[in-house]
């Protein structure tokens, strides 16, 4: 069985990613299980180029094939941010229950559309001497007015999506996986995963 590291030590992050491709016939490793200790510095201006930092900075690292992703949430009525900073937003150590509460905050009083919001997910995949490939998956949504849902994580407490009444840290993990932008871009970026494994000699 083949072996693709997952560029991230975050469990959370990691689990949705095991469950979403879990009918992959690949053993999925993060940074952590690998005892890999990175400190990849995102210097790119969009999702894409940060996704591809970190894919092919552990792929030339390590010499395997390699899995990243980039994601975060876009508020409209901030001009989009945090964006490629959500990760780091407010401060890398700051809890989300803060990080979240600031966005709720800056929000008080606006109404309706204006509350637009999206969160936005790259998958880049490296594989040694061939170009590195992306995907993206994205969900529309809202932001709440107040934190709501003990499910998921980062930012999941105030999205709103309109469809299913409720933010996606109010739903389960199996309906989030089902609609999530990770699990969008997730899934055009396992049948070029499987396309690669099957062009591979006695595979």
């Amino acid at each position: 069985m083949k072996r693709i590291l997952f560029a991230t030590t975050n469990e959370g992050k990691m689990n949705e990613i095991r469950e979403i491709l879990k009918d992959l016939e690949v053993e999925l490793v993060s940074l952590k299980d690998a005892g890999l200790n990175l400190d990849i510095e995102e210097t790119g201006d969009t999702f894409e180029e940060n996704a591809m930092i970190k894919a092919n900075t552990v792929m030339e690292l390590t010499g395997e094939l390699v899995l990243a992703d980039d994601s975060g949430i876009e508020v409209d009525y901030l001009g989009k941010a945090p964006g490629v900073y959500s990760a780091r937003y407010l401060g890398e150590d700051t809890p989300y229950s803060i990080k979240n509460q600031y966005i709720i905050d800056q929000l008080v009083g606006i109404e309706g559309n204006e509350r637009s919001a999206r969160f936005v997910c790259v998958i880049a995949f490296a594989v040694p001497d061939r170009d590195t490939i992306v995907t993206r998956g994205t969900i529309e949504g809202f932001i709440a007015k107040q934190i709501s849902g003990a499910h998921g994580f980062g930012y999941d407490p105030i999205f709103y999506v309109p469809e299913f009444k409720c933010t996606t840290a109010e739903m389960s993990p199996e309906q989030k996986n089902e609609i999530s932008h990770r699990s969008k871009a997730l899934s055009v970026m396992k049948d070029i995963i499987i396309k690669y494994l099957d062009s591979l000699p006695g595979e």
